[in-house]
């Protein structure tokens, strides 16, 4: 079984760029995406992309692209999530979370406690 966890939040002005990452710790990590998603205060949960560990392929909600880059160093066990061009509505609580190839549900409970995102305009 695998289990992430994040790091990298903080507090950034609009219009900079971070870098979370997630580190997943575990077997079999091919099996896996590895998912991120985000919630806002008073928001629901929002799914933003996820990329495949074996192959590296890369899926993205349409809100975050061209904003937003997922890429991983399977070497480290670590998946990044690049954002640019930050957005006061960018504030949230960022999560990594996987998946197994063949499930059709996201697996939360192994995921992290999430890494805060906040962004002052």
């Amino acid at each position: 079984q695998v289990q992430l966890g994040e790091s990298g939040g903080g507090l950034v002005q609009a219009g900079c760029s971070l870098a979370l990452s997630c580190l997943a710790s575990g077997r079999n990590l091919d099996r896996y995406y590895v998912g991120w998603f985000r919630q806002a205060p008073g928001k629901e949960r929002e799914y933003l992309g996820a990329i495949r560990w074996d192959t590296g392929s890369t899926y993205y909600e349409d809100s975050i692209k061209g904003r937003f880059a997922i890429s991983s160093d399977n070497a480290k066990n670590t998946v990044f999530l690049q954002m640019s061009g930050l957005k006061s509505e960018d504030t949230a609580v960022y999560y990594c979370v996987p998946r197994l190839l063949r499930a059709s549900a996201w697996d939360f409970g192994s995921g992290g406690q999430g890494t805060q995102v906040t962004v002052s305009s």
